[in-house]
């Protein structure tokens, strides 16, 4: 594949988006979406870092058609909220970008429906996000949805047996096995979707490493983590390089339909786009339908 940048993503004018999370990857995202002219909904949690991320894009792309909408991916009262307010705003969406995750904090968190916070955020609020924007999506033009993994997902497994981390909780294996959920989950939507007709593309990727705030605000300042990127920086791409596995994902014609893409060089640590190895446990069929099952019943949605 030719080396690949955002000067090749094409003209997104007519199409509209939905990123989650409002620094690092997903603001490199919403941001390289507005210089390609397309219509972008930025979801967070925080308006304070909301408002600063549409007032970057802006101070870059004046023109750019961008704004932000409150979701905590953390509560499934929020997602719905957040999908009762599109449905209500628009006929149709052409690309969702689930990006948006925390990372290993030190002591277990339960969210307020009682699921663990890593799975909850970074997997379970997506999934039903999907499900909640489904109708928008299956009236968008060659819509797709984009899931974020990790190259954490390497080591994942689904503990199918606390899968809310209530007996056991390692942060970085939880997280694992949340961003293991994420890539299942991608490849499993694109199942159901060439079966059911739903005329989604639904494709993974991963950023390598990249420098973005997601260790620090898990993880914590003090952290190993926290003190590697801190002294070992080089390792770490800058955000904008560590998007385009997933701006690649989301926007190029080549990019294949049950997709999986990260950087190329280095162990997919860093580098252009390439199609990126997928984990033997993330091609478990069985497993990855049971996951989709239990999903169904843990957040309360159906997709139809």
């Amino acid at each position: 594949m030719p080396e690949w940048t955002i000067k090749d993503i094409p003209s997104q004018l007519g199409r509209s988006a939905v990123v989650t999370g409002t620094g690092g990857i997903g603001f490199e995202d919403a941001l390289a979406l507005a210089r390609a002219r397309c219509e972008i909904i930025i979801a967070g949690r925080s308006l304070e870092k909301g408002a600063s991320a549409i007032a970057r894009i802006r101070m870059a792309f004046p023109d750019a058609k961008v704004r932000f909408e409150e979701l905590d991916l953390a509560s499934l009262r929020s997602v719905k909220d957040f999908g009762a307010r599109m449905r209500a705003q628009r006929s149709s969406l052409d690309m969702l970008i689930n990006n948006a995750a925390v990372m290993a904090p030190p002591l277990r968190k339960a969210t307020s429906d009682g699921f663990e916070l890593q799975l909850a955020t970074n997997y379970l609020g997506h999934f039903a996000l999907t499900a909640q924007l489904l109708p928008l999506l299956r009236n968008g033009k060659e819509p797709r949805v984009v899931n974020v993994s990790s190259l954490a997902a390497r080591g994942g497994v689904i503990d199918f047996d606390d899968l809310q981390a209530e007996r056991e909780y390692r942060p970085m294996r939880v997280y694992s096995q949340s961003k293991l959920a994420c890539l299942m989950f991608a490849f499993e939507l694109q199942t159901r979707s060439d079966v059911s007709g739903w005329g989604i593309r639904s494709i993974a990727a991963h950023p390598g490493i990249a420098r973005t705030e997601l260790i620090p605000n898990g993880a914590g300042p003090r952290s190993l983590q926290r003190l590697t990127r801190s002294f070992l920086w080089f390792l770490f791409q800058p955000p904008a390089q560590g998007a385009l596995p997933t701006l690649f994902a989301a926007t190029s014609p080549l990019a294949e339909p049950g997709g999986y893409y990260g950087p190329d060089r280095l162990g997919e640590t860093r580098g252009v786009p390439a199609a990126a190895r997928v984990p033997r446990q993330a091609k478990d069929a069985s497993a990855s339908a049971r996951l989709w099952e239990v999903s169904e019943k843990l957040t309360g949605v159906r997709y139809s």
